[in-house]
């Protein structure tokens, strides 16, 4: 899976309708093209959700402003990592699957085992994963050959080994200090996101101190002035700064949303929700009102309020006309 070309697209269908132009009305950083919500009617009843802990405040968040306008609406909401998805939608305990990477080969085939059809992927928002020091770092930016240094035991993309706060520039009392590393489970979709782009495919360190959720890692680092880890940008907090990343030395790019769209930040992705739609046949009604909720000006202004990016307008109409297709 190209996770740069997805992001790319996506930039290139905004810059060729001018579509992330914001009229004066537009909630920062919405795109003003995105469908406005409108309530309809003979809406109860409950969603289960199960997956990704990059996900669990946003979908949080969604049931919350969901319920505000359905209260006979109840939500189950369980972020244990994006690898408990698959298993959750193939034996029916929920109807919503989060997921901070797309859906392996292997995950995809025991669904079609099972159901006879894949299961159907809705990009739900856009993430750049950041990799967070603690505020009083100095560090400038670093490129993803040098992150491949710190966090891989196997450098498969081609740097060397970085131990020391010195080995990636720092001097004075950085110099001699040991990089303290922190990360995610192997249940996690950041842990196989951030391994298979940061790290080339490569074997993660011994040394990396995994935590079970994204906020472990930010408070760990937030609490250790030579840590560095990787979590969802919204998951920053006052006690972490975010590192510019790039390709090449001296070209870093900040994680914003234009950066990530345009594909220059090298760590951005979509983030998803999988759910079991058989072909020709329309979604179950309280699941297609939840992410037509999504996937509106309200449901994306969710998005931006919790640290993440808004979906270009291109790609909802191009996944709600997928959705509905008969």
């Amino acid at each position: 899976m190209n996770y740069h070309s997805l992001i790319t697209k996506a930039a290139a269908s905004l810059i060729a309708t001018g579509s992330l132009a914001l009229g004066p009305s537009a909630f920062a950083g919405v795109d003003a093209e995105l469908p406005k919500y409108e309530k309809t009617s003979g809406i109860s009843g409950t969603l289960n959700a199960i997956g990704s802990d990059t996900l669990n405040n946003l979908m949080a968040l969604w049931s919350d402003g969901f319920k505000a306008v359905y209260p006979n609406v109840n939500f189950q909401v369980e972020g244990k990592g994006s690898s408990t998805a698959p298993p959750a939608l193939i034996e029916g305990t929920a109807q919503l699957g989060p997921m901070s990477r797309a859906m392996k080969k292997e995950e995809i085939d025991l669904f079609e085992k099972k159901f006879g059809y894949k299961p159907t992927e809705i990009k739900v928002a856009v993430d750049a994963l950041a990799v967070f020091v603690h505020k009083d770092n100095p560090i400038e930016g670093m490129t993803l050959e040098q992150v491949d240094g710190m966090f891989s035991s196997t450098l498969k993309l081609g740097g060397k080994a970085i131990e020391t706060w010195g080995d990636a520039g720092l001097t004075g009392e950085w110099a001699s200090r040991p990089v303290s590393l922190y990360g995610r489970n192997s249940a996690s979709g950041t842990y196989g996101y951030f391994q298979e782009v940061a790290l080339g495919k490569g074997d993660y360190k011994a040394s990396v101190k995994e935590q079970p959720g994204s906020s472990a890692v930010v408070q760990g680092i937030a609490s250790d002035k030579f840590g560095i880890g990787y979590s969802g940008i919204g998951y920053k907090t006052s006690g972490v700064k975010i590192v510019p990343l790039g390709t090449e030395p001296g070209k870093y790019f900040d994680a914003t949303s234009e950066n990530a769209l345009s594909g220059d930040y090298p760590l951005a992705r979509f983030l998803y929700i999988y759910i079991n739609k058989k072909p020709g046949a329309p979604i179950e009604k309280l699941t297609a009102e939840f992410l037509k909720f999504i996937e509106s000006q309200s449901g994306q202004e969710i998005v931006v309020k919790d640290g993440y990016f808004s979906l270009p307008a291109s790609v909802v109409q191009e996944q709600q006309a997928a959705l509905h297709a008969k």
